[in-house]
């Protein structure tokens, strides 16, 4: 009986550290390069759902990108909530693009619509 408690609880563990590990994955900023760019265009669509809101903005020279921004309750904090930004809107985004140059891909510390700035990770924003 204490070798199947324990068998368990090692299961537990090991799959507890399998799901963080995978969630720390997909929250952080490997996949990102370190270096920042900045991004302009036109939104085309906004999601605000989770994981993360995105917004798929058209540029001129290079087709649409795909936009994260920080989780809801962070992008809200920062003040780009429901209604702040639309379709058709012009954007600039300042954030890091993914590491992989086929994917048009990047994760935004700041979004600027109009003359409204919203930092969405004001302690990565590099300032050159």
């Amino acid at each position: 009986m204490f070798a199947l408690s324990t068998k368990r609880a090692l299961a537990a563990v090991l799959l507890s550290a399998t799901v963080a590990t995978g969630a720390a994955a997909h929250h952080g900023w490997s996949w990102a390069e370190a270096d920042q760019i900045e991004l302009r265009g036109m939104i085309q669509q906004i999601s605000m759902g989770g994981p993360h809101p995105t917004l798929d903005v058209a540029t001129v020279d290079d087709g649409v990108w795909r936009v994260e921004l920080g989780n809801p309750r962070q992008t809200e904090r920062a003040g780009f909530v429901e209604g702040v930004a639309k379709p058709g809107d012009q954007v600039t985004a300042l954030g890091n693009r993914s590491q992989d140059r086929t994917e048009k891909r990047m994760k935004a510390v700041r979004i600027t619509v109009g003359e409204k700035r919203y930092d969405i990770y004001p302690e990565r924003i590099q300032t050159n």
